[in-house]
């Protein structure tokens, strides 16, 4: 894999779940070659815990788990969270547990054992997904490489703060980004004031086109529905 490509994926936080400790360990070596931040499970249970807590980019799971296997893990994961990379783990014995999988939205299967080849296939497949502009709305796009806005191919001057909320939303499709994530992701240096959020809410809705920003009294904010 290219330098370049590595050096993208160094910032990303990825989650390797296994049940057998010796195979876990071996994985999660490995990945710290690729990832700075390389966290480790050994079931769905403590999986979920470390996802609520560390929101990694990437899932690297196995299926067939005590406790709570993979699929029960990703279900719940999905419930919140439909853009979450996920990687399930499987071996030929595995093939009963497709059917549950299919609509959960796996980005990739790895069929054990995992070798270096498979898993550049599967990063691979990631670098791809994030190198591409992810849709906001009808003719709005946030570009992740180029750092920018456009709407109807005219990029919309915003500072990186705003862009960096478009994607959290994003990121929370089909769920609500609650007040608490925000203030941690985007205030992370200060405390968050009401008046502050509310200020700088309005000034994105005032640069936007169209209005994508819904919220959600007491909760958070949405991705809106455009009609």
């Amino acid at each position: 894999m290219e330098k370049k490509l590595l050096e993208e994926l160094k910032s990303v936080p990825i989650l390797c779940v296994e049940d057998e400790d010796g195979i876990r360990q071996i994985i999660v070596e490995t990945l710290k070659y690729y990832f700075d931040e390389v966290y480790e499970a050994k079931d769905g249970e403590e999986a979920y815990e470390i996802y609520q807590d560390y929101k990694p980019k990437i899932i690297l799971s196995d299926i067939q788990m005590k406790n709570c296997n993979g699929i029960d893990f990703v279900k719940r994961i999905r419930k919140e969270d439909s853009t979450t990379t996920i990687f399930m783990l499987t071996a030929y014995s595995n093939e009963e547990y497709l059917v549950d999988l299919i609509n959960l939205n796996i980005n990739h299967f790895i069929l054990k054992p995992l070798n270096l080849k498979k898993l550049n296939e599967a990063l691979m497949k990631y670098l791809n997904k994030s190198a591409s502009p992810i849709e906001l709305c009808e003719n709005m796009y946030l570009d992740l490489q180029k750092r920018e806005v456009t709407y109807n191919s005219d990029v919309i001057i915003l500072r990186k703060r705003e862009k960096d909320f478009l994607h959290l939303l994003y990121e929370k499709k089909g769920s609500i980004l609650s007040y608490i994530e925000i203030e941690d992701e985007l205030w992370a240096e200060r405390e968050m004031t009401s008046h502050a959020l509310k200020s700088f809410i309005k000034d994105l809705r005032h640069k936007l086109p169209v209005n994508v920003i819904k919220n959600i009294p007491q909760e958070g904010y949405t991705l809106a529905k455009i009609d």
